[in-house]
C-alpha cells in the first residue's frame, strides 16, 4: 500500500483480503498505514497457503526499494489503486 506514486511504501499480508484493505483505506486500523495515511493497493499476490504469503511477504520486506518499486511496475506502471480489482476477485 502507499499514498502516492514513489510515496511510502507498506508489505503486509492478511487471508481476508478486500474487508482488510477496507478497513486500512477508512483509516479503521491502528498502525503504520493509518499513521501514514496510505489507503492504495498498487500491487498484490495471491497464494495458496498463508504460509507461502508469509514467506513472500518476508522475501518483498528484505528488497531493497528498487526492486520493490521495479516489482510494482512491471505489473502496475501507473500505480493504479487496485482496490477495485480485488473486489471483483
Amino acid at each position: 500500500m502507499t499514498h502516492k506514486q514513489n510515496g511510502i511504501l507498506y508489505t503486509g499480508v492478511t487471508g481476508k483480503g478486500a474487508s482488510r484493505i477496507w478497513e486500512h483505506k477508512q483509516g479503521l486500523t491502528d498502525g503504520f498505514t493509518k499513521k501514514y495515511h496510505l489507503k492504495n493497493v498498487i500491487y498484490y499476490e495471491p497464494h495458496e497457503t498463508m504460509e507461502a504469503a508469509i514467506r513472500r511477504e518476508k522475501q518483498i520486506k528484505n528488497m531493497v526499494r528498487r526492486k520493490k518499486i521495479a516489482l510494482i511496475e512491471s505489473v502496475n506502471p501507473e500505480w493504479r489503486d487496485l482496490y477495485e480489482d480485488i473486489c471483483r476477485r
